[in-house]
């Protein structure tokens, strides 16, 4: 085989790729669009593959329905883009920076660094979620499905704390989960940031304070 078809060849799956990224991106900005403008009942395939400019069929193809499109939207919108959301959680460079760090109380405060803004881009969508889940089981699974990957995530990184020795005396490894898993949820940053007014630079702080003086020995 001739180096010149070899090189076309390669040329034309990178293209294919970047093809594919670009349309999957279209789909997430127009099903984001349509989420939050006309909610999650209101939202058609339909109309998302419309303004994306792609057939319903890619769609299905690419998320399997309604609810797998809100998950990768809301997914996308944690991970701060499309393309981030494709990379495994623990190889993005911020949650790098969180696991590589050894002084334990450095590690939460680059954890809660990374919460408001994540906090921010979801808020929106996790309303649709929460008013849509309450009726539609297909979405409560979703639902479940998210807070259940946040939860052994979390798990992980109290595990390495625990590990290390780095948690206070008499707290476990699922104790301090579960703490944590309360406290940086999206319910909590909603009330004192949405509802009570904090800044994000307070909620912050207090995160990282309260983190610190819960998990950590005095």
């Amino acid at each position: 085989m001739s180096e010149d078809v070899k090189g076309r060849r390669r040329y034309d799956s990178t293209r294919r790729q970047a093809q594919a990224a670009q349309t999957r991106e279209d789909i997430l900005a127009a099903a984001r669009e349509a989420f939050l403008q006309r909610g999650y009942a209101g939202t058609t395939l339909a109309a998302v593959a419309r303004d994306a400019g792609v057939v319903v069929e890619t769609i299905y193809r690419g998320f399997g329905g309604k609810a797998g499109l809100f998950k990768a939207v809301v997914e996308a919108a944690v991970a701060g883009g499309t393309a981030r959301a494709q990379v495994p959680v623990e190889q993005r460079p911020a949650v790098r920076a969180v696991l590589e760090e050894t002084d334990p109380r450095r590690q939460l405060e680059g954890y809660t660094a990374t919460q408001p803004g994540i906090h921010a881009r979801m808020g929106p969508l996790m309303r649709v979620l929460a008013g849509a889940a309450a009726t539609d089981p297909e979405l409560a699974e979703v639902l479940r499905e998210m807070e259940n990957f946040r939860l052994a995530g979390l798990g992980r990184f109290t595990r390495l704390l625990a590990d290390r020795g780095a948690l206070r005396p008499g707290l476990s490894a699922e104790h301090a989960r579960d703490i944590l898993w309360t406290l940086a949820s999206h319910a909590t940053y909603d009330q004192l940031v949405t509802q009570r007014g904090w800044p994000p630079e307070q909620y912050q702080t207090w995160l990282a304070d309260t983190l610190s003086r819960t998990l950590l020995p005095t």
